[in-house]
């Protein structure tokens, strides 16, 4: 019988971090500002570390690349999602991300594009995003952000706790202060930002910025995702899906409302599993594991059906076609 595979999470401390991963999920993090939480990640910068079963103290990187029988014999060379829950105590960076082309011909070998998306967790009352821009040329928006009118350039849009929002490569955008999400993404941790609010570090150093990236990559004019949000009922479970294919050709995102009992089977090679609220079991082959808030893990291949049992709310993913 095959395990899933229970992940311990990477902690990134962050300038807009806090500890809130702390006092709301419970997790034993470093000193400082932490701001992100990589729970299921390949990526070179914050690889998962298996906790159980056969592969149990490989990294999730040594088991994409040695074990691929856990995840059907993909094509790509790198595990390519990661998930991540982030703390916003301060407001991000205004940034954009590339896609898979412009990372492949300016990144490091094998970095990918960087087509995301958030659950919000928690979000403050007033809450806002970053979240496109007004700019109509290519030319209009390299104006504005060599002139630094981004009154005029960025839209704010305000979020509320449990809004989904979908970020694709190209869209300007940045959490805000007060917004505690779950992020789905690409694996990349390649990021081109435009503007910082002129933040010092500790030495008095301001962060990098990367204007010509961020002019290259961003779409112009700003285009909102039309997403076909869908939610059913099955078993004492309330299934939403949030995106999946054609608009998300990288990966499908839902959420599990559930009290009670729920029967799945895979719709793709392998599912990422996140526990946000609430306590149960996940129970594949006869054999049932303990899950509760703060728990990461993934259903490898070789499990064909599975149950959640429990009160709980879940967000699970998996990889779509081009991932």
């Amino acid at each position: 019988m095959t395990e899933p595979l229970f992940l311990a999470p990477v902690f990134h401390e962050k300038i807009w971090g806090g500890r809130k991963l702390e006092t709301e999920f419970g997790y034993q993090i470093p000193d400082g500002k932490i701001g992100e939480l990589w729970a299921i990640s390949a990526h070179p910068n914050g690889p998962s570390t298996i906790e159980n079963g056969p592969l149990a103290g490989k990294t999730l990187t040594e088991a994409w690349a040695d074990d691929q029988d856990y995840f059907g014999h993909q094509k790509s060379k790198v595990f390519p999602l990661l998930t991540k829950i982030l703390d916003a105590n301060a407001s991000l960076s205004v940034q954009v991300h590339p896609d898979d082309a412009y990372a492949a011909a300016h990144e490091a070998p094998g970095e990918l594009g960087k087509t995301e998306c958030w659950y919000v967790i928690s979000a403050e009352p007033g809450s806002y995003l970053i979240y496109g821009h007004h700019a109509k040329t290519r030319e209009e928006l390299a104006d504005m952000i060599h002139s630094g009118d981004w009154d005029h350039l960025l839209r704010k849009v305000p979020v509320k706790t449990g809004d989904f929002v979908y970020v694709p490569s190209g869209t300007i955008h940045a959490l805000n202060k007060g917004i505690m999400v779950l992020e789905t993404q690409q694996s990349s941790d390649t990021t081109y930002r435009l503007y910082d609010y002129d933040r010092t570090d500790a030495q008095g150093n301001k962060r990098e910025l990367h204007l010509q990236q961020s002019i290259d990559t961003t779409t112009v004019p700003s285009v909102d995702p039309k997403l076909d949000i869908q939610t059913e009922q099955k078993d004492d479970a309330t299934i939403t899906t949030y995106v999946q294919a054609p608009i998300s050709p990288f990966f499908s995102v839902e959420r599990i409302e559930l009290n009670g009992k729920l029967h799945q089977t895979p719709k793709a090679p392998y599912t990422l599993v996140s526990v946000l609220k609430g306590n149960g079991e996940f129970t594949a082959d006869g054999k049932s594991f303990p899950i509760k808030k703060g728990t990461h893990f993934l259903i490898p291949n070789q499990i064909k059906a599975w149950e959640f049992s429990g009160d709980m709310e879940i967000i699970t993913s998996e990889p779509g076609e081009e991932a």
